[in-house]
């Protein structure tokens, strides 16, 4: 009778044989379309049996079929394997930001792709541009250089010109006389101490320098960024409405000058899912177009069958051809599971899909776990950087899972919905008496919706939603 020893050993050699298939079959299934379709072609180049099927020919889709079918029965004992596994390797993902399995030959390419993408320019590269159309002798060229090294992207002076002086030997004085040439470069406020030194740079640069705007900012700046505007008023012998068209004023002008260089480029996202309604029914369809159709060649079958090659060719084969078969059953998979979470947040977030964001319902991963037989993991992994495109538009797919509230009249309410509530409570209210978080509650209660005064605060607080004494407009 075998130990428990021999037991543990052999449970060990099999997590040791069927963990590089998990991850392999996690990596396919958390992948997005085009990480997946680069990750199967980098699998293509590594092995001879695959093969990718054209469109052309009904012949070859069924051959297709029949590979899938045979990798039906011959894997499904292993699969069955991996998913008890699964658990033990769900912080696999979390841990592997990119899939590593790129030969040195892919690397250089990859490189080379990356070398070859045309760059932003950066705020320094640009004020160094406007430097060099400068006539400066070599001392303030030095001087402003060292200027412009420390301005951060936003377009702030991180060290005080005494600082520099302290670390350079140059007298702070060139430091002090070049910053005003720097702070007159484009972006105008670029090379400011402080907001309040930006803003003024920027008033001074539009010949505002004698405006209300200019002495509200340069004598009560901090009841400006409270929005005090009474305060001010009383201290400047101003109305109220003076200040805060003043105040308004300075809205229009940039507190960081220098993030028009470190705007993100336009992501563009391909969805996994596309719904549509047709007929008065939403259709649901995965997007396979990205992803290469594959089979195993047949090829490589007739020289398993032939007696020609030796034991060593044939077992290198059959590996192969088992690698195989087993990436075309993971991808086809993950197609299954995706498609069934779809169905499941189609047919859950209906009235969302009819009229907009303030009907979506609260719903868990749990629950479509349940719904679809399959581990909450496995949702989290299968919705993770996937999107679906909508009548409504085109969303991540983790946008629909949120919890909710239940409503006095037992109707189920999600987060997004009460948010999108408050925020129209928030857009209607009357700017002489903004709503505070404690009215909102009230509204709120009154409309069936229970919800505590420190979550309106919170929803307020991701919403960029600032609080009524600073809402009030006069």
């Amino acid at each position: 009778m075998a130990g428990p020893g021999m037991h543990q050993s052999q449970n060990l050699s099999l997590q040791q044989v069927l963990a590089p298939q998990l991850q392999q079959s996690l990596l396919i299934l958390q992948a997005p379309l085009l990480e997946l379709r680069n990750l199967v072609q980098q699998e293509m180049e590594t092995n001879p049996v695959l093969e990718e099927l054209s469109n052309e020919t009904g012949s070859e889709t069924a051959a297709a079929d029949d590979t899938k079918t045979e990798a039906d029965q011959e894997f499904k004992e292993e699969f069955d394997q991996l998913a008890k596994l699964d658990d033990e390797w769900r912080d696999y993902m979390a841990q592997s930001s990119s899939y590593s399995g790129r030969s040195q030959d892919d690397e250089e390419k990859r490189q080379f792709f990356l070398d070859s993408i045309a760059t932003q320019e950066t705020l320094q590269q640009h004020l160094m541009g406007q430097l060099n159309q400068t006539a400066l002798d070599a001392m303030d060229r030095k001087t402003a250089e060292v200027i412009i090294g420390n301005i951060d992207d936003s377009g702030f002076l991180q060290s005080s010109p005494e600082d520099m002086s302290m670390n350079t030997g140059i007298p702070q004085e060139e430091f002090e006389n070049i910053l005003t040439l720097v702070q007159s470069f484009y972006p105008p406020g670029v090379g400011a101490r402080d907001l309040r030194d930006c803003l003024l740079i920027q008033l001074k640069r539009e010949g505002k320098g004698n405006s209300l705007e200019y002495k509200i900012i340069a004598e009560h700046m901090q009841d400006l960024g409270k929005r005090r505007f009474p305060e001010i008023a009383r201290k400047m012998g101003l109305s109220a409405e003076q200040v805060q068209k003043c105040a308004n004023n300075i809205a229009q002008l940039d507190p960081r000058p220098g993030q028009i260089f470190a705007e993100s480029p336009q992501n563009y996202v391909l969805p996994d899912v596309t719904v549509e309604k047709i007929d008065g029914e939403y259709q649901i369809s995965l997007n396979g177009e990205q992803i290469p159709h594959l089979r195993i060649s047949n090829t490589y079958k007739d020289i398993m069958s032939g007696d020609g090659s030796g034991s060593e060719v044939k077992d290198y084969i059959r590996d192969k051809i088992r690698s195989g078969k087993f990436l075309i059953k993971s991808i086809h998979q993950r197609q299954q599971t995706i498609s069934n979470i779809a169905h499941q947040i189609v047919s859950r977030q209906r009235e969302f899909l009819d009229q907009g964001s303030a009907h979506l319902k609260p719903m868990t991963m749990v629950q479509i776990a349940d719904a679809v037989g399959v581990h909450e993991t496995t949702v989290s992994r299968a919705i993770s950087g996937k999107y679906m495109s909508t009548p409504q538009g085109v969303f991540e797919m983790k946008y629909f899972f949120t919890p909710g509230y239940q409503t006095s009249s037992g109707e189920a309410m999600s987060n997004t919905s009460v948010k999108e509530a408050i925020m129209d409570l928030v857009k209607s209210e009357d700017g002489n008496t903004p709503l505070s978080d404690k009215e909102i509650v009230e509204i709120l209660s009154e409309r069936g919706i229970p919800i505590a005064r420190r979550t309106v605060a919170k929803y307020r607080t991701e919403l960029n939603i600032l609080p009524s004494n600073m809402r009030r407009k006069y």
